[in-house]
C-alpha cells in the first residue's frame, strides 16, 4: 500500500517540478525511479530496493507477468489519447517533410541503428534491430514541454510536433514486428508462420480498432450512453479492444487502439473534447506511475552493462549521425533552411513508448532465454534519459545559436471566435500572421475551423493555455468577446504570457459615453464597441484596404469611419506589409503609401483637396512584426 501511494505522490510531485522548471516530466520521473530502485540498494541493509516492481517471492508490486500486462495496457491508453489529437485535415497540411521524416527517416534510423548497435556491442542481429526499432520514436510527452517553452519559427514547431505524434504508432509497430520475429524464431517456427504472425498483427489491429471506433460512435450518437458514463465507457472500450485484439493476435493491441483513436478523432464524435481531457489527465497519471516503475525495475547489473565507452559511442552515433542524417535526407526537397534542419536534427528526445515497450519486450525475451535480451532495457533507457537531459538543457541556447528562436513573438491570440473575430483572423492569416482563436462556444470554434483557422474550445477561467504548443510564438493578445468581464479578465490573466508586444480589448459602451474612462489598451476606435462591430459585420462582412495619400488623408478617413455606422477602422499596413493595431496606446507616424485596413462598407478615397489642413498628424498604434 505504501509503495503504491508513494509512486503516485512522487509521480505528481515530479510532474509539478517539471512544470515549474519548464522541463519534460520524464526527466525527474526517471531519476526518482532510479533512486527508489537500483540506487536504493546501496542504502538498505539487505540490498533490496525501496520499491520493487516485480514480485520476487517476498516483496514486490506485480506478480509474474503483472508488470508486463500493466505496462502494456497503460501504453495502449496513452497511445489512444495521443491518436485522438490527430485530425486528418491537419495531417494533410503539414507537408511532405513530415511524411518523409516518418517513413524515409524511420528506415534510415532502423537500419543504420541496427548496424551501429551490432558492431558497438557485438549483439545478435535481431536484438540489435529491436533496439533500433525502439529508438525510432520521439514522442509528444517529451517534445511538447520543450516546444511550449521555446518560441520557434512556425515550420520548425509544426514538424517537431507532428513527427512526435505520428512516429509513436509507427515505431511501436516496427518494434512489435521485430519482437514477434525474434519470439517465433526462438520457438522454432518456420518462415511462413512468422509472416502469418505479422499479417495477423496488422489485420487484427486495424480491423479491431476500426470496428470498435464505429461501434462506440454509434452508441454515443444514439445517446445510448448517459453523459456521466461516456468517459468511463470509452475507457472500458479501449481496454476491451486492446485485450481482444491481443487475444486474436499477440501484441496487436497497440495498433488497434491507435486505429480506434484515429477514427474517432476524424468522424466528429460528440463531446470528443471532454473525452480528450479525461484521457489526457489519465495519461499524465499513468506516465507518472510508469516511468517510476520502469526505472525502479532496472537492476544495478543492468546499469553496469551500459556503463562503458561503447554505450557512450552508441549514444553519440544516435544523436550526431542517425538523427541528422534522417532529417537532412527527409527534408532535402523542402523549403527548410539549413539552420532549421540542424535544429530539428538536434531535438529528438525519446519518450514513454520507447521506454515502455523496451521494458515489455526486454522482460518477455529474458523470460524466454533469448541471448543479449538483457541489453534492451538499459540501452533504451540510456538513450531516453540522455536525449531528454541533453535537449531539455540545450534546446533554447541551440535555437538562439542557429537563429530559429523568435526574439519577437509575432503570433496573435484572439479571445472569442465570433463573427467579427473570424473576419479579422481570416484577414490576418491571409497576411501571413499566425492567429489562434479561443472560445468556450463550441459552435463558434467549429465555424472558425471550417474557415481554416486554428481555433480551440477553452474556458479562460479554468484552462491553462500555456500547455498548448501552438501558442509558443504568441506575442499579441486581442479580446474581442461581447463580455466586458471576459475581455478584462483576459488581459489581466494572459497579458504577461501572450501580450508581451501588445494586449488590447474592445471599448465598452460606458467608455464611449465617458471618454475619460477609455484605457490605453482600447482597440480600433473610440466609438466602436462589440455591438457596433457586430452590426457592421452582419451587413458588410468584408475587410477592405485603402491607400493613404498622406497623414492628413488618414486623419480625415479615420474621423469619417468613427462617425460612420457602416465601417470601423482596424489596422494600418506599412510598405513592408507590417500591420499596426489601431489603439490608443502609442503614437506612430503615418506616411504616404500606407494602407488603412477597415471592416465594413467600401468607401471612396478622399482627394487632398477634400481634407482640411491639420498641424499634427499621428495615430496611436501597436506594431505586429
Amino acid at each position: 500500500m505504501s509503495e503504491i501511494g508513494g509512486i503516485v505522490i512522487f509521480g505528481i510531485l515530479a510532474q509539478w517540478t517539471a512544470w515549474r522548471l519548464k522541463i519534460p516530466a520524464i526527466l525527474p520521473l526517471i531519476l526518482i525511479g532510479l533512486i527508489v530502485g537500483p540506487v536504493s540498494t546501496f542504502f538498505t541493509q539487505d540490498g533490496t530496493k525501496w520499491i520493487e516492481p516485480v514480485w520476487n517471492g517476498e516483496e514486490g508490486l506485480f506478480p509474474d507477468k503483472g508488470l508486463y500486462n500493466f505496462v502494456s495496457l497503460s501504453i495502449g491508453i496513452i497511445l489512444f489519447e495521443g491518436s485522438l489529437t490527430l485530425k486528418k485535415s491537419e495531417i494533410l497540411n503539414v507537408g511532405g517533410s513530415i511524411l518523409r521524416l516518418i517513413t524515409l527517416g524511420t528506415v534510415i534510423t532502423f537500419f543504420l541503428g541496427g548496424l551501429a548497435t551490432h558492431f558497438a556491442f557485438h549483439l545478435s542481429w535481431p536484438i540489435s534491430f529491436l533496439f533500433a526499432s525502439l529508438i525510432i520514436v520521439t514522442g509528444p510527452t517529451v517534445i511538447a514541454p520543450i516546444l511550449r517553452n521555446i518560441p520557434l519559427k512556425k515550420d520548425v514547431t509544426t514538424i517537431l510536433k507532428w513527427e512526435s505524434i505520428l512516429i509513436d504508432p509507427i515505431g511501436a509497430l516496427a518494434a512489435v514486428l521485430v519482437f514477434e520475429y525474434i519470439r517465433v524464431d526462438f520457438t522454432g517456427v518456420d518462415t511462413i508462420n512468422i509472416l502469418w504472425e505479422f499479417v495477423k498483427i496488422v489485420l487484427s489491429g486495424l480491423l479491431t480498432g476500426f470496428v470498435a471506433a464505429w461501434v462506440l460512435y454509434f452508441l454515443v450518437k444514439k445517446n445510448w450512453i448517459p453523459q456521466y458514463l461516456k468517459n468511463v465507457v470509452s475507457l472500458s472500450a479501449v481496454m476491451a479492444v486492446f485485450v481482444f485484439s491481443n487475444y486474436v493476435a499477440s501484441d496487436s493491441g497497440l495498433l488497434s487502439v491507435v486505429m480506434m483513436g484515429l477514427i474517432l478523432a476524424n468522424i466528429n464524435l460528440p463531446n470528443i473534447q471532454e473525452l480528450l481531457h479525461f484521457k489526457e489527465s489519465l495519461s499524465i497519471l499513468l506516465i507518472s506511475i510508469l516511468f517510476i516503475l520502469l526505472a525502479a525495475n532496472i537492476n544495478v547489473e543492468d546499469m553496469l552493462l551500459v556503463y562503458n565507452w561503447k554505450a557512450l559511442l552508441l549514444f553519440f552515433v544516435v544523436i550526431l549521425i542517425l538523427r541528422p542524417l534522417s532529417v537532412f535526407v527527409s527534408t532535402a526537397w523542402s523549403g527548410l533552411r539549413t539552420n532549421e534542419k540542424l535544429f530539428i536534427s538536434w531535438v529528438g528526445p525519446r519518450g514513454i513508448v520507447a521506454a515502455g515497450i523496451a521494458s515489455l519486450f526486454g522482460l518477455e525475451l529474458q523470460s524466454l532465454g533469448v541471448a543479449d535480451a538483457q541489453y534492451i532495457t538499459p540501452l533504451v533507457f540510456l538513450i531516453v534519459l540522455g536525449t531528454v537531459l541533453l535537449n531539455a538543457t540545450t534546446a533554447r541556447p541551440v535555437a538562439k545559436l542557429l537563429g530559429v528562436y523568435l526574439d519577437v513573438s509575432g503570433g496573435i491570440m484572439i479571445i472569442g471566435a465570433n463573427k467579427i473575430s473570424r473576419l479579422i483572423a481570416s484577414y490576418l492569416k491571409k497576411n501571413n500572421r499566425h492567429v489562434v482563436l479561443i472560445d468556450s462556444n463550441k459552435v463558434n470554434v467549429e465555424k472558425a475551423k471550417k474557415l481554416g483557422l486554428y481555433a480551440f474550445e477553452a474556458n479562460i477561467y479554468e484552462d491553462d493555455l500555456s500547455q498548448d504548443i501552438e501558442l509558443s510564438d504568441i506575442g499579441f493578445l486581442m479580446a474581442l468577446t461581447g463580455s466586458t468581464e471576459v475581455n478584462e479578465f483576459s488581459l489581466q490573466r494572459f497579458k504577461k504570457e501572450f501580450g508581451e508586444n501588445g494586449a488590447f480589448r474592445l471599448i465598452t459602451s460606458e467608455e464611449i459615453d465617458r471618454p475619460e474612462k477609455i484605457i490605453p489598451q482600447s482597440l480600433f476606435s473610440d466609438t466602436a464597441d462589440y455591438r457596433k462591430l457586430m452590426d457592421v459585420a452582419s451587413v458588410f462582412p468584408i475587410v477592405n484596404e485603402i491607400k493613404l495619400q498622406s497623414a492628413r488623408h488618414f486623419n480625415q478617413l479615420k474621423r469619417n469611419l468613427e462617425t460612420s455606422e457602416t465601417a470601423v477602422p482596424l489596422f494600418i499596413k506599412d510598405f513592408n506589409g507590417t500591420l499596426h493595431i489601431l489603439s490608443s496606446k502609442e503614437n506612430i507616424p503615418v506616411e504616404k503609401g500606407y494602407k488603412l485596413v477597415y471592416i465594413g462598407k467600401s468607401i471612396d478615397a478622399l482627394s487632398e483637396t477634400e481634407i482640411n489642413l491639420q498641424e499634427t498628424v499621428s495615430h496611436s498604434a501597436s506594431t505586429l512584426p
